[in-house]
Order: structure tokens, then sequence, then C-alpha cells
């Protein structure tokens, strides 16, 4: 059957060693409709992000443009502003039919670290063509935050499809009429439209801005660190707020999202023509996200915001993206928010899961 393919099915491709690892991958990584991915033990800081190109490999790649070398092993920090290359611990020896996409996972996301898969001959970012056969490697740059990270720490995760099973936009609408995707009137157009929520129901919070000189954040401390140290909030203001050239930004969807467990979903890239900033940095929805089969009852969706060239004045209810709904070939055996520890089922505003409640922090 065509579609992304569930957790169980990835099972068996780690089995028949389509995926390895060294060391071999760990039940952890499994997700509904995705594969955690770990880093290795080397960090190359590069002079600059690049694609392999056709016809060349990554390594080579990296000896060009190579600065030094990071041994990650006992914990390294990754600078702000720096660009590195890791390899990942796990390859692939894909069938022809099986192409693979990948994504920064949730937290990586909501860090401003961006995270991006490259592969021998690649000529694109996280798209890993049908039959591909070699490495992984992640393309870290810290934008906001400098990070502690080490060995194993999985940043982003990759995810697996047989065929092409977007639903159009009519099946769409069917499934909302069946299964309401959306707690209010749906925005139907090349997917399902994402709009911010700059009303909020109680108080005036609506948002937070990453401060611009903070300490380092070790990835693996979890509920950790004061979010005042690290983040300004935002209040609403006229219904509107100011994105002001290159800050960062965490707000939320005004419309609480349903993955029912037979699909998968990803946050489409921002068009241009909406105005001048990115909307997201991790873009895969799993199986079960707010759904009620795995205790949801819809979930907001957290918008990663970062403004470009100009300031840019975005208003309460504006779309600022899209979710992309496809077919799973299977049911997944586990769903989000249900079989396995989910930190974001049910989330309204929230930073990552490395910072303390942010509610009572200013």
């Amino acid at each position: 059957m065509t579609g992304v393919l569930p957790s169980q099915h990835i099972k068996e491709m780690i089995s028949s060693g389509v995926i390895s690892g060294t060391p071999a991958v760990i039940p952890e990584q499994i997700q509904p409709a995705s594969l955690d991915l770990r880093l290795g033990k080397i960090a190359y800081r590069v002079r600059a992000s690049f694609l392999a190109g056709e016809d060349a490999s990554v390594s080579e790649r990296i000896a060009e443009f190579e600065m030094h070398r990071v041994d990650l092993e006992g914990g390294a920090v990754l600078e702000k502003g720096c660009v590195y290359v890791v390899p990942l611990m796990e390859e692939l020896d894909l069938p022809n039919h099986i192409q693979a996409v990948a994504n920064a996972k949730s937290s990586t996301g909501r860090l401003d670290l961006l995270t991006r898969t490259i592969t021998d001959g690649g000529v694109e970012f996280d798209r890993i063509a049908p039959g591909y056969k070699g490495p992984l490697y992640a393309e870290i740059c810290p934008r906001s935050f400098s990070v502690l990270v080490r060995p194993g720490m999985r940043l982003n995760q990759i995810r697996f499809r047989d065929g092409q099973t977007v639903l159009s936009d009519s099946e769409l609408q069917e499934l909302h009429s069946e299964v309401p995707l959306v707690d209010c009137a749906p925005i139907i157009n090349e997917g399902l439209g994402f709009s911010v929520d700059l009303s909020p129901k109680n108080g005036t919070l609506v948002g937070y801005r990453a401060k611009p000189h903070t300490g380092v954040i070790d990835l693996d401390l979890i509920d950790h660190y004061d979010p005042a140290e690290f983040w300004e909030p935002v209040y609403l203001k006229e219904g509107r707020v100011i994105l002001d050239p290159g800050a960062f930004y965490i707000l939320v969807s005004r419309e609480a999202v349903t993955i029912p467990p037979e699909f998968a979903a990803e946050m489409a890239p921002y068009l241009a023509m909406v105005g001048e900033f990115r909307v997201h940095y991790a873009g895969f929805f799993d199986p079960g996200f707010g759904h009620h089969s795995a205790g949801g009852a819809g979930s907001r969706g957290v918008l990663e915001v970062r403004c470009h060239e100009a300031p840019f004045v975005l208003e309460h209810g504006q779309t600022v993206g899209r979710l992309v709904y496809e077919r799973m070939s299977d049911v997944p055996e586990q769903l989000y928010g249900r079989e396995i520890a989910s930190n974001y089922q049910g989330q309204g505003l929230k930073l990552s899961k490395h910072f303390k409640t942010a509610e009572t922090a200013f």
C-alpha cells in the first residue's frame, strides 16, 4: 500500500537492513510515522552551508569547507551563528520505490536551532531520493542560542513514503466533514490553512521573543531553564505584533488541529506572498496529534517565526502557513500522545521542553 510508512514498517526496515545504525538503532528512536536520527561523535565547523551536489559526497565537500573539528564525546558547545556538519549514526539502503523526507524535531525548532539533513549527491535539503544508499549528515546552525550537544542526541527525524498520497483540497474538505480537523471553519487552499492567535482568551500574553545575549542550553536538561533568562514575553497590543528583522518568536496557531490516526501531516514552506518571514522549522505532525483516540481534543500548532528584511505587522487571524495531509500506508501501532511520551499533546502556547513553565516566569 502506498503512503507514509508507520512505526511497524519502520521496524521491518531496520530488521531487513534498509535502515542501519552504528551503534544499532534503538526502539526509542521510532515514532508513529518517523525515525529519530542520532548525532555522531564529531562535528565539523564549516565556512558555509552547502549541498553535496550531483556526483559529489558530503565528505568531499567537508574537506573543502572545513575550518576545524569538534569532538562531541563528553559534550561540546555549538556556537550561535556558526555552521556545523555532523555525521549521523544512521545509514540508508532504500528500495527504488521508497523516498524519504527529514525535518527538525519540535523541540529543535522551538530553540531556533536550524537543523537540516544532507546526503551524498543531494541537491535539496531534507529530501532523500528513492533508492538512496549511503550515510546521512545533519547540518546544524544555532540561530538564537548556543547549545551543548553529545553523541546520540536526536535533533532531527526522517519520514519514509511509498508513492505520493497528499490529499487534494476536495479530499481534505471531505475528511474535515467526517472528522473535524480544526475547531473552526477550515481554510482549505492547497492544504489546511494555519493562522496566528493574537487574541488570547485569558490575559494578554501572545508569544515569546528570543533574547539576543544568553547562556548555553544543554539539550539533555529537561524542565530546567528559567524562561526569563532566554525569552522576552510578547503582549497583545491592538490585536497585532510588529516583527523585528532578525528576531525569533514563538507564537501559537488560532486553530486547534487534529491529525486522525490514518493520516500524517507536514507544515508546508511559507509563501513569500504572505509576508517576509519564515513560519516554521519543525514541520512534522504525527498521527494522533490532537486526536481523541490519543488523549487529545485538538492541539494548537506552535509557530516558530523569524522575520527577514523589513519589520512586518502580523495581525490576529492572519494566515501564515498550511498543513499538507498525507495518507498513512497503515495505521501506526503507536500514536502520538498515547503509546509514546509526547511533550506537546494538547499544547497551547508552549516553549521547548527544556524550559520551566513560562506563565509563572514573567
